[in-house]
């Protein structure tokens, strides 16, 4: 008697096989969680790529405990709440690269294309529309991450030789995180006007769209190479998640002085990229290289491998009933 066969599996869920009533709201509720849990090791990276050479933290490890013996808690979860606008982003960052790789996949657009260029070209779109609603909220919570001290008890703010002023903040007596964000806001506004908002775009977009790119294709290719070591019966997800870590890693190490030209230029208002690499070039010559990357691998990695944990669950759960028997936890 012949062996009964086990039907093909799905490796990637598509756009048009789930329900988006049930994709949007994990999605976001998923990127929260990831988000608040994470937000530390942003602060800790934004705060290392800020500094000139090692004045004020010598590493990861001496940065969380400065923090935390300065600030307390709370000094790891400054600038969150503005942060975490980019949950919204994110809905745009996630449609337009399934919306894209959907489009790319289409037959009779531009031909059979291969699932890694398809994720890379999509990364790399998803990013430019995510960067450009996102970008004025990153300048606002990265000058909250390395203004002034928090006096965690009583959630106000006073000056600390450790913090950083670049917009000369003047603080009064009694100041809440809201009236610094409004008043960080009113003097962006009256420096730069509303450019002042986008202030290291392009640089930004430097950064993170060849960084998405490189991670949706990493990821893609790590999956396929991933799932002919592993076992057949092996968990499909996990193969998912460590092929999102490794990509990750990767993008990271390549990226790393491109993240903090933009951290630069969005904080320390310098003119332009050039004028960042030349004064980040003479500060710290090749520790350009892995300035603030053991904290930023940090983070990448658990980044990675939660969003994409999260990420292919909330996929798995949407999926349309006629696809459920295909698909492999």
């Amino acid at each position: 008697m012949a062996a009964v066969e086990a039907p093909p599996f799905i490796r990637t869920i598509e756009w048009d096989m789930m329900d988006k009533t049930k994709f949007f709201p994990l999605s976001m509720l998923s990127s929260f969680s990831v988000r608040c849990f994470l937000y530390p090791l942003t602060v800790i990276k934004t705060r290392l790529q800020i500094q000139r050479h090692n004045h004020m933290y010598n590493g990861m490890i001496d940065a969380y405990k400065k923090i935390r013996a300065a600030e307390g808690w709370a000094g790891f979860y400054r600038g969150f709440w503005i942060s975490s606008i980019q949950i919204v982003s994110g809905v745009f960052y996630v449609s337009t690269y399934e919306g894209v790789r959907h489009l790319l996949g289409q037959d009779n657009v531009i031909g059979r294309l291969d699932s890694r260029v398809k994720a890379l070209i999509a990364g790399g779109a998803a990013s430019t529309v995510g960067q450009t609603i996102v970008v004025p909220f990153d300048i606002l919570s990265q000058h909250l991450m390395v203004l002034g001290i928090t006096d965690s008890k009583r959630g106000k703010y006073h000056m600390d030789k450790m913090g950083i002023n670049p917009l000369g903040v003047k603080f009064e007596p009694g100041m809440t995180h809201a009236k610094v964000s409004s008043k960080i806001v009113k003097l962006i506004y009256q420096r730069d006007g509303y450019r002042g908002f986008y202030r290291g775009y392009l640089a930004s977009l430097c950064a993170y769209v060849p960084n998405s790119a490189l991670w949706w294709g990493l990821y893609i290719s790590y999956q396929e190479e991933l799932i002919h070591l592993f076992p057949e019966w092996f968990s499909h997800l996990f193969i998912q998640a460590v092929a999102g870590t490794l990509g990750g890693f990767t993008t990271t190490i390549i990226t790393n002085p491109l993240d903090i030209v933009r951290a630069r230029l969005q904080v320390q208002r310098l003119d332009s990229m050039f004028s960042a690499f030349k004064v980040l070039w003479v500060e710290e010559r090749f520790q350009m290289f892995t300035k603030g990357l053991s904290a930023r691998l940090v983070q990448s990695a658990s980044f990675s491998f939660s969003i994409i944990l999260g990420y292919e669950t909330i996929k798995r759960f949407s999926i349309n009933e006629e696809y459920k028997n295909y698909i492999r936890w």
